[in-house]
């Protein structure tokens, strides 16, 4: 839950540190105070996408900062998946964004994504806004409310997973079935390119060495030339003066005066090294000189073996004779397949129906908790309404399944029951929430009939139901109480309230002074006017400013000794 916010230059909030406590907390303040730009700071931190805008005038950058105590909620594996530091008590989650358009994000201060930092934000805190009342009209929110609290997360992993596998054997299968059609068609044409390529007995590497030798074949006489005379330098003919004969005589003058000149022997022995590993290249020079020998028929093998591999690279579009290779064994392949399309459709039909086998034996075994589930979901709604001022209230889970949802025998019933979608990511089952408020009414979809206060209520009901299952640290009610008042009020803070009271901290963003007296932590946010700007602030109020803003609350701008007593009257509910 958080412990502390931090907040500095963003919108109109310039300097903010104000500490939050476990249980039930109001917030209260004029329209356009600044709430509204609170809870977007706060969204900021569980990886909301940000915009310079936010930004306050005239700042550089803004920094939001919280700090949550997350002693009790067992996010150890969080941290160590991402190999982020956690001392299994305090979190520090910051986020700062520069007028440049630079957005960092940290986790105890160490930089993380934005995926990171939802994925925290996910299991820290929940922010129920007014727009999140509409969820009730869509069916995946009204599925995913019943298996939050069936525990269903472990088996519709497992469901989901088993029915990706199965969707990706149908794009298989649906692929292989395209493929051998095209396959069929262009067999012969197919058949005739790889001939070719067979045909020509291509060998890796083979195009690089007989370019090779093609250019040493078309250079054979000059190569020949300089080899020549390059020999002749080193060993010359008809006892011509060489260098081999001048290096052994050079030898010969300085071993002549070794007797009286030590210092000699060294450099005689350096020059029998020099006459050595010269007279071993001459030696090559010559026996290279006498293997080159320009041969006409096999530089017209070489030619003509050359251009049947560059025909063959044109044709087909390729670079070298390995990309040819490899042609040639995808043109295998899909005649293979020509050969044997039966038997591969065969087995891929198979491993698909087998694969919708054990994804339909999942979607039931979810369904079947997902009924038990239902019954405990209706009886708890209607209680929970009851005591919010609904004493005729229908609540009920209507499950409807897809029809037919068996394993296909044929491929035809395969191919219609993947056409109906018999099967979905959520499985088999079909979720609507009916609901009436009146004897005299039927029930019918709740967004359809309830009212705004019917459905805040609805809401914070389920909200209530969820919380128990989930276990989140932290939930924030933005004007959840929008269409009620009275005593109604005074209930849906009761239920806020005791939402509180195991291990978790509720927040209320709140008009109504019902509402505002039950909070343990009552805050207010209010603006300040001056020359050059406008600034909001929230405070913790003390128990004499609690009085005096639920009197505000209850009278308007003026404040009368009724309203002050009224607001005290109001206060000491809290204690009840």
């Amino acid at each position: 839950m958080i412990k502390n916010l931090h907040i500095e230059n963003y919108a109109l909030i310039e300097h903010l540190d104000i500490p939050f406590f476990p249980g039930f907390s109001v917030i209260t303040g004029e329209t356009g105070a600044g709430k509204s730009i609170m809870l977007g700071a706060i969204g900021l931190l569980l990886g909301q996408r940000a915009d310079t805008k936010s930004i306050k005038q005239g700042a550089s950058r803004c920094v939001i900062e919280a700090v949550f105590d997350l002693s009790r909620y067992h996010l150890q594996a969080f941290f160590d998946e991402n190999d982020l530091d956690f001392d299994g008590q305090e979190c520090v989650v910051r986020r700062e964004i520069t007028s440049a358009g630079k957005s960092r994000a940290f986790i105890n201060d160490t930089p993380v994504s934005l995926g990171q930092l939802k994925t925290l934000g996910e299991q820290l805190i929940d922010i129920h806004s007014q727009h999140k009342n509409l969820l009730l009209s869509q069916e995946d929110f009204q599925l995913n409310v019943l298996d939050i609290l069936a525990e269903n997360t472990a088996l519709l992993q497992s469901y989901k997973s088993a029915y990706s596998q199965y969707k990706k054997l149908v794009r298989q299968y649906e692929e292989a079935v395209e493929a051998s059609q095209r396959n069929h068609d262009d067999e012969d044409f197919l058949r005739f390119q790889w001939n070719q390529l067979e045909e020509a007995r291509l060998q890796e590497g083979e195009q690089q060495e007989l370019e090779s030798e093609l250019e040493l074949l078309e250079h054979a006489e000059e190569i020949k030339q300089s080899l020549y005379a390059a020999g002749n330098a080193l060993q010359a003919v008809d006892d011509a003066p060489d260098v081999l004969q001048m290096l052994k005589s050079a030898r010969q003058s300085l071993d002549a005066v070794l007797s009286v000149f030590p210092t000699g022997e060294e450099l005689s022995q350096r020059m029998e090294s020099c006459y050595i590993e010269l007279k071993d290249i001459a030696d090559e020079i010559e026996q290279n000189c006498e293997s080159i020998e320009f041969d006409p028929a096999r530089l017209s093998f070489l030619n003509e073996r050359l251009n049947t591999i560059y025909t063959l690279e044109k044709k087909h579009r390729c670079e070298t004779v390995e990309e040819l290779l490899q042609l040639q064994r995808s043109l295998e392949e899909k005649l293979n397949l020509c050969e044997h399309s039966d038997e591969v459709l065969e087995m891929l039909a198979k491993q698909r129906d087998a694969q919708y086998a054990e994804a339909l034996s999942l979607a039931r075994q979810l369904s079947e908790r997902r009924k038990g589930t239902a019954q405990l979901l209706e009886t708890r709604m209607v209680e929970t309404l009851q005591q919010l001022g609904m004493p005729n209230v229908q609540f009920k889970v209507e499950i409807r399944q897809a029809e037919n949802a068996a394993v296909p025998e044929t491929k035809e019933k395969a191919d219609s029951i993947e056409n109906n979608s018999l099967l979905s990511l959520a499985g088999i089952d079909n979720v609507q929430f009916l609901f009436t408020a009146n004897k005299s009414m039927p029930l019918q979809p709740i967004a359809k009939v309830a009212s705004g206060g019917e459905i805040a209520r609805v809401m914070l009901s389920l909200k209530a139901l969820i919380a128990g299952a989930v276990k989140l640290p932290t939930i924030i009610f933005d004007e959840i109480d929008t269409g009620v008042s009275g005593s109604i009020a005074e209930k849906m803070a009761r239920i806020m309230r005791d939402m509180g009271e195991h291990d978790r901290q509720v927040i209320s963003i709140t008009h109504l002074p019902q509402i505002a007296a039950l909070g343990m932590a009552h805050y207010k946010v209010y603006k300040e006017d001056r020359e050059d700007a406008t600034l909001s602030h929230i405070v913790q109020l003390t128990s004499g400013q609690r009085v005096e803003e639920i009197a505000h609350m209850l009278s308007g701008e003026t404040l009368t000794e009724a309203a002050l007593q009224n607001a005290r009257s109001l206060l000491k509910i809290q204690q009840v």
